[in-house]
């Protein structure tokens, strides 16, 4: 098919399997400038496109980067429109707030309209719903998790502390859907091997927002809590525990939380752009890739504000692998293999995962 036919699929999927949107209810579309290098305008032109054919007319607000503060022009007609979808940063900010009862809001991660015509934006909402409940029960019925990679993570525990996530605990829908749970740190020690960037959650703006490191800083910890950080270059540990001291400063937060993990789940997220280029994108992008697992840390809440990004990981639950070497084994598992029979599209994808992650 045609990349414009691709990119239509892509918005069906988002705005009727994903938004449950009805031809009797109002769209927002909330779209971030092209020139700071994050969305495209094209991937948000379809999806509105695509929703007047549904019946809807779509209300377009166009914004910049964003800040720490609220926009009230923006709230107010967030408020007035039945369903709201991000194709901007200010969306992830947001999604740990309360909506109003009988609202949707959804975040989308897709940048441009490559993307939303990928395998990342038309594999089924649905199929993507199903494998994370399913590997939300393997990791929350665990005994033990271990957590290794190759420039050193070793982190172990168990994930009993994690309640299920109810409805109302993240009020803005992610698309494409591409992480389980995050499972609480509070079990888990060790220590993780943090190479090239620490970088933002992007749960709220600071500048710098990333630090480039030359080597690995070694980061350990202790039930949750930061023991301390070691590298073999100097300049990288000081910078990192300089830079965490301003995040915990700026916000009034305890810098030496670890709250949570989780890795990626979605074998179509693709992307090729640099991480050099612009960490904050890179690492807010690539999240959802099978070959990248991320620690939540400074804040004690979801996310926190500063993330540890693991590459090409094995996560070993009970003595089985269910990612190895940065590929997911839904095989391993029978919560997983159930959801592959339910959804055959998943198997094609597991069996050829993209590997593009910017590095």
């Amino acid at each position: 098919m045609s990349l414009e036919q691709n990119a239509i699929d892509g918005a069906k999927n988002l705005l009727i399997n994903c938004a449950d949107l009805k031809s009797d209810e109002t769209l927002l579309i909330i779209s971030e400038d092209p020139q700071y290098g994050w969305y495209d305008r094209a991937a948000a032109n379809v999806v509105a496109e695509q929703a007047a054919q549904m019946g809807i007319t779509p209300t377009r607000i166009n914004v910049g980067e964003p800040g720490n503060t609220a926009d009230p022009v923006v709230d107010a007609a967030i408020k007035a429109h039945d369903c709201t979808i991000y194709f901007a940063r200010i969306g992830d900010q947001d999604r740990f707030g309360n909506l109003a009862p009988g609202k949707k809001s959804v975040m989308s991660y897709i940048r441009d309209v490559e993307m939303l015509g990928s395998a990342y934006g038309r594999t089924h909402y649905g199929a993507t719903i199903e494998l994370k409940e399913a590997v939300n029960d393997i990791l929350l019925s665990a005994e033990n998790i271990k957590i290794t990679c190759p420039a050193g993570t070793n982190v172990e525990g168990h994930a009993s502390s994690s309640a299920r996530e109810q409805k109302t605990d993240v009020s803005v829908l992610r698309f494409p859907l591409g992480v389980p749970l995050p499972m609480e740190a509070t079990e888990f020690s060790g220590q993780v091997a943090i190479t090239r960037f620490i970088t933002p959650t992007g749960s709220k703006i600071y500048h710098p927002a990333s630090v480039s490191l030359e080597g690995t800083v070694t980061a350990k910890f202790t039930n949750g809590r930061i023991d301390g950080f070691s590298g073999e270059s100097q300049r990288d540990v000081i910078r990192s525990e300089d830079h965490y001291a301003m995040v915990a400063r700026t916000f009034k937060i305890d810098p030496d939380v670890v709250h949570s993990w989780h890795a990626g789940i979605h074998p179509g997220c693709d992307s090729n752009h640099p991480a050099e280029a612009d960490p904050d994108r890179w690492s807010n992008t690539v999240f959802t890739n099978p070959r990248v697992l991320h620690f939540h840390t400074c804040g004690a809440y979801a996310p926190g504000e500063i993330c540890w990004m693991i590459f090409d990981h094995t996560v070993c639950v009970d003595g089985i692998n269910l990612w190895e070497d940065g590929r997911l084994l839904p095989q391993a598992f029978a919560q997983t293999r159930t959801c592959l029979e339910n959804w055959p599209e998943l198997t094609a994808l597991c069996d050829n995962p993209a590997q593009g992650i910017g590095i």
